[in-house]
Parts: C-alpha cells; structure tokens; sequence
C-alpha cells in the first residue's frame, strides 16, 4: 500500500502533534497550509492553499493512501461563519477524495459537540460536516472520531485551567458536578495510527475519552491536582449570568471589531452542558489496537509545570 497520507489542519493543537507521529513512524505526508513559511522536514511535502480551493485539494489527496481531515473553525461570529469554514470546507475535501482513482480511506476528527448540535454553531456546523461524511460511506471508506476535551503539550484551552490550580484555585464553569470526559493528544494520535494500521477500515462514528468509568468532574480534577501539589485546591464557580454577559458582549464586539471570538453564548452552553462523558466500548472493540494509556493523574505534573 502507499505510505502517503494527507493531512488537514496539521498546524493546529491536534495536527502537530499527529504530523510529528506519522513522520516518526515512517509515514510521508502531506499537509495542507496557508501559511507560506513552513518547516522543511523529510517526507513531509506542504501544500499551500485551503478548503476552499479545489487545485490544493486534489493535489493534496492524489494518490494518497488516507486523508486525516483536522481542520475546524472553533472560533466564530456567525452559524454562517461555522458552516462556511466546518462544513464548505468538509464538502470539498470529500469531493477531491472521491474523484481519485484509488479512493483513499477518510478519517474526520469531529468533536463531542456534534453529540448535542443545539447547543452552539460549532456543535451544528461538526453535526451537519458529519452528516456529509455519512452521506458518503457507501462511495469510500469513512470513519469519525469525536474525541472528548483533548488536552496535552501546546493545548492552549484547558492548559491555563490546570495552572490555576498552582495558585489554589480551579475555575469552574456549570455545576461542579457536571461530568466530563478527557483526552490526552497521545492516546487520540495512538488512536488515529492504529486506524491508518488496519486492514479492514472501520466505518462509523466513534467517541474517545481516556475511558475513565464516568468521566472527571471539577472536584475531581481539583482532587487530583492537590495531591499532586501537596497543598489545597478550590473550585471557584464563575457565575452563569456573568458568563453569559461576558460571552454577550464579546460577541457583539466581535462583530464591530472584525474577528472571531472563542468565548459566545454557545460556547457557554457547552461548557454549562452536563455530561460529556464518552463510551469508548464501541471503538475498542473496532480497533483492538487502541487502549488509552494516559490519565489525568499521570499527565498533570508535566503540564503543570509547563
């Protein structure tokens, strides 16, 4: 088989660290860029352009063996905005894919959000790039991964709320109860590989979390960051109706502003959300290979230290 995979969104949090892996591995890859100053490593080709351009795509999937797509917008002003960038986007990488000769097998890192697709324009826009990716299972070999909160080295959304707890204190969104799966980028890249390992493709959609039985809770991170650091830890709630002013006005100035904000009143629903706890039962039953090897409570000092 060809040793060639493509990749999208391969300088992003999740793509990083999936292009180092493949590349120690001794796969060659190509990554889809629009940045023009690039990183020259062996058997890594970039290919610059985007989602919306239909030349990059095809020379992008030519040939290859997979296509991991792990681009996204997780920022935005708009559900138009989301579906642009998560589903356009999605579409035309789908079709570059089916128009090769040799259809390569296709993996879509999704979110958990798509589970809930009310709760914010990025959960609807992963729900519906899903529903094209199953629109097409019965052309090529298709597989999605909704992977739980990932966290890790270069992760830029959880890594100040565990060096919080460095000065006593843990904040809270939602209930402290709510319950929550986590993902070390490890354990999801050791997933993709095994993925790109088998013979038979699996095909459906899959959750992943370290398969902790019942997930993690505020509580239990602040627990688990106290004995780490010998010294107490308190969860601080942060008040609903101040979060959703905060996200309020942050979205309107984003749109007087011109950018793309992270914090709106949907990204406040998923985080007030309660349960985002994951059954991996599903996926290792599909790809026997895989077994989360990284908890919470081993992975905590590095990245508090970080």
């Amino acid at each position: 088989m060809s040793r060639v995979v493509a990749i999208t969104g391969a300088t992003g949090f999740i793509g990083r660290a999936l292009l180092d892996a493949l590349l120690e591995n001794g796969w060659k890859v190509r990554a889809l860029t629009r940045q023009f100053s690039t990183a020259k490593r062996e058997n890594l080709e970039w290919i610059y352009g985007d989602l919306d351009n239909h030349a990059a795509l095809q020379k992008l999937v030519g040939g290859v063996y997979a296509v991991i797509h792990c681009a996204g917008a997780v920022r935005g002003s708009s559900l138009g905005s989301f579906l642009h960038n998560n589903v356009t986007g999605t579409g035309n990488l789908l079709q570059a894919a089916f128009e090769q000769n040799s259809k390569p097998r296709f993996l879509f890192i999704s979110s958990l959000a798509a589970r809930n697709p009310e709760l914010s324009w990025y959960a609807t826009s992963k729900f519906k790039a899903e529903q094209l990716i199953n629109d097409c299972s019965h052309k090529m070999s298709c597989t999605i991964f909704r992977p739980a909160a990932v966290y890790g080295p270069g992760d830029k959304e959880l890594q100040p709320l565990f060096k919080a707890t460095c000065y006593g204190v843990l904040p809270s969104v939602g209930r402290l109860t709510n319950r929550f799966g986590l993902l070390h980028v490890n354990d999801l890249v050791a997933a993709i590989h095994c993925w790109l390992q088998i013979d038979k493709p699996i095909i459906g959609t899959f959750e992943l979390d370290d398969g902790r039985a019942g997930g993690y809770t505020y509580q239990l991170v602040a627990a688990i960051a106290q004995d780490i650091l010998g010294k107490p830890v308190r969860c601080i709630r942060v008040p609903a109706f101040m979060l959703q002013l905060i996200a309020s006005i942050n979205l309107w100035a984003s749109r007087l502003l011109n950018y793309s904000p992270m914090l709106t009143p949907g990204k406040v629903r998923e985080l007030q959300y309660p349960d985002w706890v994951c059954d991996i039962t599903p996926l290792r039953r599909d790809l026997v290979c895989w077994y989360p090897n990284f908890r919470l409570c081993d992975t905590l000092p590095q990245l508090i230290k970080l």
